[in-house]
Formats: C-alpha cells, structure tokens, sequence
C-alpha cells in the first residue's frame, strides 16, 4: 500500500513500541518483557510501518514453515483502523512463501473473526479433537 511498508526482518521492529502495546493487550497483558523478546526472536514477524519507518502494527507466526503456523499478537494502533492496513497485513502473511504448504494455519481472536475469514480462516471444525494447557492469567500472578 502506498505510504506503508511491511518488514519481516526483526532489526527494523520497535521493541518498546510492540512491547507497549502487547503488554497491555486483553491477550497478553502484563506480559514480562524477556517473554516478548524470546517470543519475537523464535518467531517469524511481521512488522507494519509507516514509509518514514514509524511502526503501526505487528504480528507474529509460531511455525515450523513446513506444516505449521499459529498467528499471534496482530495489532494495528488505532488510528490507523480503517485504512486497509489489517487486511493488507493479513494478505502479506498467509501469502509470505515460507508459509506456503501448510498443512493448518491457527489462531485466536475474541473479536476479529470477519478480518480473518476474508482469508480462509473458519471456525475449528470437530473442536473435540484439539486440546489444550492454558494458564490464561500467566502473566497477572
């Protein structure tokens, strides 16, 4: 998109910037700063800029890029919704060619569900058959 740039490469990424709003997010709240940064540094990233290199959004694939991929922490700030820009961030992931042949791509969200299915993501078919261990307040203890 004209004006935005998107980077993979993780020494174009605004820590603080990330981590600011990551940390306060319904998500990840409170999350310790060495957790982010471990998580960003084992991670394949996508950062979302402004062309002057201010940083507007983020988001973070958990792969092993040959069968799987969870999408975390994807964030646009807010006054730059409604521009086109999570759409466009999406579309540059689920098209990224280390991404391609996945045999499942997954993830969370508690409010975004429209954004996703524009790109094939559906809601977990026989949800009996996946199981979990979550510790949802992890990082508020």
């Amino acid at each position: 998109m004209q004006g935005y740039k998107i980077s993979t490469q993780q020494n174009d990424f605004d820590f603080e910037f990330v981590y600011q709003f990551i940390s306060q997010s319904y998500w990840a709240k409170n999350i310790p700063r060495e957790t982010l940064q471990t998580a960003i540094e084992n991670s394949l990233c996508f950062g979302l800029f402004e062309n002057t290199g201010k940083q507007i959004g983020f988001a973070r694939l958990i792969t092993d890029k040959a069968t799987f991929a969870y999408l975390a922490d994807v964030f646009v700030i807010e006054e730059y919704r409604g521009l086109g820009l999570s759409k466009w961030l999406i579309q540059t992931i689920v098209s990224h060619p280390e991404l391609q042949g996945l045999r499942r791509i997954m993830l969370a969200t508690r409010d975004a569900h429209g954004l996703y299915a524009r790109f094939g993501f559906k809601a977990i078919e026989n949800p009996e058959m996946l199981m979990q261990i979550w510790h949802p307040n992890i990082y508020n203890q």
